[in-house]
């Protein structure tokens, strides 16, 4: 081993190697959970000790474990389809909850098993050496793993590493428990076996209950917790362009988070500028945070959870028309180029481009503004109206 010269011992640094070296780190590991498993379950079963079967069956669900998140990872990488425009994510969820049901379960037989023991201790054979033998094997192999894992996690600096050579410790320690239990029982305490066989059935049912209750959460849309809202919402607010953040919304979806949200712009800008300052919202939330797969973003001019957003107001076309046949009473020589409407605070305003045909105008600018003005100020929805000359 090479550890102390820094010459020889580098981590592996792109994602390719860093990746391939966190498999075959939980590959040593998971051969050793499935030899150890099996010889637990057999040598259980030959020698009378229900506390190593149930540590035996403690060692082959974290395998179970593993395989079944990879096969249902592989699922629910698959690209969207038809039926499932969002992707394939939430079948990770679906799994994982039915793992965790599954590990209740085969623990909730395991406690059954063990009670009736420790209720009519007496029938029980003592468990042989050889349990207390592979008892012992077992703390000193997960006690290797927990360690190897965790050096291998910390030079590549992967969480998912660390995290899993922790859970090694954890069944280090139901190790520990079934040594005593099986070394109790020989001594002549047959009841001490079941006990031990009982914490770790426990044990094995609150690793399943943990896994169910985050998927579940998943499945109810539980939204992020606040603090992470609250991030996300400090980094939209410094895009250019935009005045308040609000409406939002989140779901997780296996790892990936789904926001929705309204970007409050200033009431003014172009359709298209507005839509400019989402797409940088977005673009910037992706970059910063890796953990969003999908952002829907709706512009606000103005806080629509205010109260007088739902005032009824006339469509393009009828306004237009209206500015026609007024135009056409006050000054037939104008016509309408274009208007621009602005929607704001339940009033309409109008920007009225117009243009003269070759005769001169009868009215000015200004007078045919205010005469406008003033004939459509008794409209409800009408607030005010700008003539503006091309050219």
């Amino acid at each position: 081993m090479h550890s102390h010269s820094h010459s020889h011992s580098h981590a592996p640094t792109s994602p390719q190697d860093r990746s391939a070296f966190a498999q075959r780190v939980t590959w040593i590991g998971a051969i050793l959970d499935a030899v150890l498993g099996v010889a637990k379950i057999v040598v259980g079963w030959l020698f009378y000790s229900q506390a190593l079967i149930a540590d035996g069956i403690h060692s082959l669900s974290d395998l179970v474990t593993d395989f079944m998140v990879v096969a249902i990872v592989r699922i629910s990488h698959s690209e969207p389809d038809e039926d499932h425009p969002y992707g394939h994510a939430r079948f990770e969820t679906l799994g994982t909850v039915l793992l965790g049901f599954l590990l209740v379960a085969v623990a909730g037989a395991m406690a059954y098993e063990s009670t009736l023991n420790l209720l009519n201790p007496e029938e029980m054979p003592l468990p042989g050496w050889p349990a207390l033998v592979i008892a012992a094997v077992s703390i000193l192999s997960k006690e290797w793993i927990y360690r190897y894992t965790l050096a291998a996690g910390k030079r590549i600096k992967s969480d998912l590493l660390i995290a899993n050579a922790w859970h090694s410790r954890t069944d280090a320690y139901s190790s520990i428990v079934v040594f005593v239990g099986v070394g109790g029982a020989m001594l002549g305490l047959p009841w001490l076996d079941s006990l031990a066989a009982l914490a770790v059935a426990l044990f094995v049912a609150k690793i399943g209950w943990d896994l169910s209750w985050s998927a579940l959460r998943e499945l109810v849309d539980t939204a992020i917790p606040a603090e992470e809202l609250e991030a996300l919402t400090q980094a939209a607010l410094t895009v250019e362009g935009v005045r308040d953040v609000h409406s939002f919304k989140s779901r997780q979806m296996g790892s990936e988070i789904l926001l929705e949200l309204h970007l409050q712009v200033a009431p003014y800008l172009s359709a298209s500028e507005s839509h400019y300052i989402g797409e940088a919202v977005v673009a910037k939330l992706l970059k910063e945070f890796d953990s969003i797969g999908h952002i829907i973003f709706h512009i606000d001019t103005e806080d629509d959870d205010a109260a007088n957003y739902c005032a009824v107001l006339p469509m393009r076309q009828e306004i237009t028309e209206l500015l026609d046949s007024e135009l056409q009473q006050v000054d037939p020589t104008y016509r309408r180029e274009k208007a621009v409407l602005h929607y704001i605070h339940g009033k309409v305003e109008v920007d009225l481009f117009v243009s003269h045909a070759d005769q001169t105008p009868a009215l000015d600018t200004r007078t045919l503004s205010a005469t406008l003005n003033q004939r459509l100020g008794d409209l409800s929805w009408f607030r005010e109206l700008k003539i503006w000359v091309p050219g």
